[in-house]
């Protein structure tokens, strides 16, 4: 009978190709590392082949370390998740002056999507300042603070400039100096072109009808606090670590990141936390995001009660990782009784 890891090889197959990009998967359980392998390229110009220590960029599972900085900042007395936003950003319309921080981490804020309203003819990168002003200049709120949900990239580009502004330190920095390096992170970097670098960088593809093509960076891909981080499994394993048994802050703080705080609009029973998704799989309770951006996809799956955590980066604008993540959850968890 094949084992777990010939198994999970046959999962990967199609990122397997040596002429094509690839993926990276992480399994822990139990607090040991159980599965470091990758698959594919990395970077397919210079035939570099993905390694465990390959830094793939994050896209929306940057919202867990967005997320961190600020419970950090508030365990320290630096702001409160009940501040209005106003005190940060002072200059800001009336139309969202009572939006609180934990409406922007629990995507309740009601603003505007700043990708609805991005300049014609951009061509340099925006960046997260360049979002406030979006977002300030276009006062169509989707609905009042607080009375729904939906999902919001706006709220988390703003959470950056909350980093910035309540500990001094712009947010790159203070994710490294407050998250990565106690944490032992050393590839992981909040990235912005043409201010820092990524090292054992994989570039992100998409297929055409040629191949493959590099589509790795977008307009909106210096915008830190809502997808700019890059790291790689091997980074990965340490924050699992934190997130299990927090260091960098206590731990009733960080449950709050993974408190279901509102019910989302994804289908099922899915609620939303602190740059976490909440949910049942086959019975066990998990926590998990997704991560898409041009070029690439990802997902982090965790199930605390069982101690098991899955996660698949991929350099590719295809393919489902969730689904990966729970097949592969599958050979480490037997459904509870009455779930299918």
């Amino acid at each position: 009978m094949p084992d777990r890891q010939t198994k999970i090889d046959a999962l990967l197959q199609a990122y397997s190709d040596p002429h094509a990009p690839g993926a990276s998967v992480l399994v822990v359980k139990d607090g040991t590392t159980v599965v470091r392998r990758s698959y594919g390229q990395a970077d397919l110009e210079a035939g570099i082949a993905a390694t465990p220590r390959t830094n793939y960029r994050l896209a929306s599972l940057t919202k867990q370390f967005t997320a961190m900085a600020i419970l950090i900042l508030s365990e320290r007395g630096k702001l409160s998740l009940d501040d209005p936003i106003s005190r940060f950003f002072p200059e800001f319309p009336p139309y969202g002056a009572g939006v609180t921080v934990r409406q922007l981490l629990t995507h309740t804020s009601g603003l505007p999507d700043y990708e609805d309203y991005m300049p014609e003819g951009l061509t340099v990168p925006l960046r997260d300042a360049d979002v406030l002003r979006i977002v300030e200049q276009n006062p169509r709120p989707r609905f009042r603070p607080g009375a729904a949900y939906r999902y919001s990239n706006s709220g988390y580009s703003l959470l950056a400039l909350v980093v910035q502004r309540a500990s001094g330190k712009d947010f790159a920095t203070f994710l490294h100096d407050e998250i990565f390096s106690p944490l032992g992170m050393t590839g992981s970097v909040a990235f912005e072109n043409g201010t820092s670098t990524v090292s054992n960088r994989a570039n992100g593809y998409s297929r055409n009808a040629s191949g493959w093509i590099r589509t790795d960076q977008s307009m909106t891909s210096s915008v830190l606090g809502d997808g700019g981080v890059y790291t790689s499994i091997d980074d990965l394993v340490h924050w699992d670590q934190e997130l299990a048994s927090p260091h960098i802050i206590r731990a009733e703080t960080l449950q709050q990141a993974f408190a279901p705080a509102v019910r989302t609009d994804l289908p099922g029973s899915v609620d939303y936390g602190f740059g976490w998704r909440i949910s049942d799989y086959r019975g066990h309770h998990a926590v998990w995001h997704t991560g898409e951006t041009i070029g690439f996809r990802n997902a982090i799956l965790r199930f605390p009660e069982g101690r098991l955590t899955v996660m698949v980066l991929t350099n590719r604008n295809e393919g489902e990782p969730i689904d990966l993540a729970h097949r592969i959850a599958d050979l480490y968890q037997k459904p509870r009784p009455g779930t299918p």
